[in-house]
């Protein structure tokens, strides 16, 4: 080995060659250059300033056509519910209506640049949760509708879901607004931030209390501290020990209390615990003894959340030699709601995987750094289901519930935590280029969700109104 100033170090000289690496799935050497270039380059077709345009299309669903449409498939009795918990309040409508937004995204603005999308990147489905050891970290937590597509369309989705949540929680237009352009602007900063880092230290930023100097959210400290100590106790065994018996033969139960939790057919439970086989083959093969060492107790249905309410989803519960629980949720996992918009939108539609469960895994590691070690796919029923823990340690922000003072601060905690899920997948640097230093993007897409809070809101009082007449039925207080 020659140490630097011996000879033959350095640039070659005579007959020394240099030696070239073609790799597939490395880049070329030397490193090309140019990236923040080329992102500045995709200004000339799509100006920053062209992302504060939203119209409605003119082939756009009613809103009760939408919700009609989205509630295909699902279990009826449950629908309902559904409804009711959209019709509560025009934040409560956004989150039930990913498709439609979808829609209505295709005709806007996009700069070409392509990352792995959650597909439902509101306000609310940023949390907590924890890791292999019980720590907590904060991200994205939802990844139904996740597939790779436009960036926009999150930072949209996350921006005029602040507005909603500010204008709940009564605040007046200018903070409801600022909480839109922080989040694009801690978008941005953080984009630029990353793009600055070695690539492996890019792609293993962590959420943690660091997150909270530099996003300048310090007014939610407090509150985040809160939700930390509940999330620590939010665990499989507490679940458990509050909605488990133990029967005189030893076995545990789970105890219905209709219609969150309620008993399921024997047919149904021994479908379900039989696909547990499957679900681990989908798992790293060095989990496959821990997973040994549970057996499968008793299995529950339990409607979840408001988008997902009326899809099939069960709780599982399992318990090793110590009889200590371990719960597992077997969720339906239906098409993304993206797909047929992006291909109206005229973005390549990657071949998808043959297994639903499985496009919502791969793609919650494609957007995490820390992501549940449980979390795999399975089929029940011929039906393609996600799996992962319940109750893992999860706590989130109720932003609707927030001071106007503290919106601002949540918008540019999500908007970073959402930059750097995206840099995962997409280039850093790139994007940074095209977001530039200006605020010329964050005004931008703060113009677009006080618009496209107000169509929602002209929504949700069409959706009330079907409710109303009984064209629509609906549940509320479930």
């Amino acid at each position: 080995m020659r140490r630097h100033g011996e000879p033959g170090a350095g640039a070659p000289r005579g007959g020394d060659t240099v030696r070239e690496f073609a790799v597939e799935g490395f880049a070329a050497w030397p490193p090309q250059g140019g990236a923040k270039r080329r992102g500045k380059d995709l200004r000339a077709k799509t100006p920053r300033e062209a992302h504060a345009w939203f119209e409605p299309p003119v082939d756009r669903p009613s809103v009760v056509e939408s919700v009609e449409s989205a509630n295909a498939g699902r279990l009826e009795s449950l629908v309902p519910i559904r409804v009711g918990r959209m019709a509560a309040s025009p934040f409560a409508f956004l989150r039930g209506s990913a498709g439609l937004m979808a829609a209505d995204l295709v005709t806007t603005p996009t700069s070409g640049l392509t990352a792995q999308l959650c597909g439902d990147a509101h306000a609310a489905n940023f949390g907590l949760y924890g890791d292999a050891r019980g720590r907590l970290v904060m991200d994205i937590n939802d990844f139904d509708e996740t597939v790779p597509g436009p960036w926009e369309w999150d930072l949209k989705r996350l921006a005029a879901s602040l507005v909603l949540a500010g204008r709940q929680a009564g605040a007046d237009e200018d903070a409801c607004r600022r909480a839109a352009f922080d989040a694009a602007g801690s978008y941005r900063r953080t984009m630029r931030l990353l793009a600055g880092l070695p690539a492996i230290d890019a792609w293993n930023a962590v959420a943690d209390e660091h997150l909270v100097t530099f996003a300048e959210a310090q007014d939610l400290r407090v509150i985040i501290e809160g939700v930390a100590e509940k999330a620590l106790r939010n665990t499989s065994a507490r679940f458990a020990s509050k909605s488990t018996v133990q029967e005189p033969d030893g076995r545990s139960r789970f105890v219905p209390a209709p219609p969150v939790l309620r008993a399921v057919q024997d047919s149904t439970a021994e479908a379900v615990a039989a696909s547990l086989t499957a679900y681990r083959e989908s798992v790293p093969v060095e989990l496959h003894p821990l997973l040994s060492r549970y057996s499968v107790q008793d299995v529950a249905f339990r409607v979840v959340g408001t988008g997902s309410v009326g899809t099939r989803s069960y709780v599982v519960l399992l318990l090793d030699q110590r009889s200590e629980p371990l719960v597992l949720q077997v969720k339906e996992a239906r098409p993304s709601v993206l797909l047929p918009q992006l291909a109206r939108a005229g973005y390549p539609v990657s071949t998808p995987v043959a297994h639903e469960g499985q496009r919502v895994v791969l793609g919650q590691k494609r957007m995490q750094v820390v992501t549940d070690v449980l979390i795999g796919w399975t089929t029940v029923d011929g039906l393609p289901y996600q799996v992962r823990q319940f109750r893992n340690r999860k706590g989130s922000v109720d932003p609707a519930a927030l001071q106007p003072a503290q919106l601002d601060d949540y918008g540019r905690l999500t908007g970073a935590l959402l930059a750097r899920a995206h840099a995962h997948t997409l280039d850093a640097a790139v994007a940074s280029g095209y977001c530039g230093k200006s605020e010329a993007l964050d005004e931008a897409v703060a113009a677009f969700a006080v618009a496209y809070a107000d169509r929602t809101e002209a929504d949700h009082q069409e959706l009330v109104a079907a409710v109303r007449s009984g064209r629509l039925p609906a549940e509320s207080g479930v």
